[in-house]
């Protein structure tokens, strides 16, 4: 079983949407299933944010023990609000330390996505017209490092066309970039994907 923790059920949609992706060995053969915990790590440092991973690894396998499977990977999320830049790197490091040193048995992956889950989406621009034929996704934000984009979310709001881009249709996004292959072909860059992606491979 693979278990997401993330701010909300639409990031935790994306990313099953993108694990799928990027490990179809993985999907074939484990459940995933997501925790209701909103995820709030970003902030936290030393015993707070030991004490808050403990809570939420607590809730994986209690997931995982509900329903009698093997728990083999932890995927979390939280929106950066910020860019790719030292900062990024810090609190990067700090809860990914935090992650392996908790879950030394199982796998795990950090979606710590800069500007936000939106950014990320921006990396597959071809997957929003197969949500809504007639949304366009301007090119000024195609093929760029997305992770240096602030607010994508406010930009695709006002920019893709009607009806207006809604947060919930983030997962529907995912998965249709997912559907049709995109996936793996991002266009554009963003380190905070690469680095989530990078954790992704690593599993065994």
């Amino acid at each position: 079983m693979i278990v997401l923790a993330g701010e909300d059920q639409n990031d935790c949609e994306i990313l099953a949407a993108l694990i799928r992706a990027h490990r179809p060995d993985v999907d074939t053969t484990a459940k995933l299933v997501r925790i209701n915990d909103p995820v709030r790590l970003r902030k936290k440092s030393g015993p707070d944010l030991a004490s808050a991973v403990k809570v939420l690894l607590g809730k994986a396998r209690a997931k995982a023990l509900q329903q009698k499977a093997q728990l083999y990977g932890f995927a979390v999320h939280e929106d950066l609000d910020g860019f790719t830049d030292s900062q990024y790197d810090k609190i990067r490091r700090a809860l990914t330390d935090e992650l392996d040193r908790q879950c030394g048995a199982f796998h795990t992956a950090l979606a710590l996505a800069a500007w936000e889950s939106e950014g990320w989406l921006l990396l597959f621009p071809e997957a929003f017209p197969h949500v809504r034929p007639k949304w366009k996704v301007p090119a000024q934000l195609r093929g760029k490092d997305t992770g240096r984009i602030n607010e994508p979310k406010e930009k695709l709001k006002h920019g893709l066309g009607t009806p207006t881009f809604r947060e919930s249709d983030g997962p529907l996004v995912a998965r249709k970039a997912l559907e049709n292959g995109l996936i793996p072909s991002p266009q554009g860059t963003n380190r905070s994907y690469a680095d989530f992606v990078g954790d992704l491979e690593a599993w065994a």
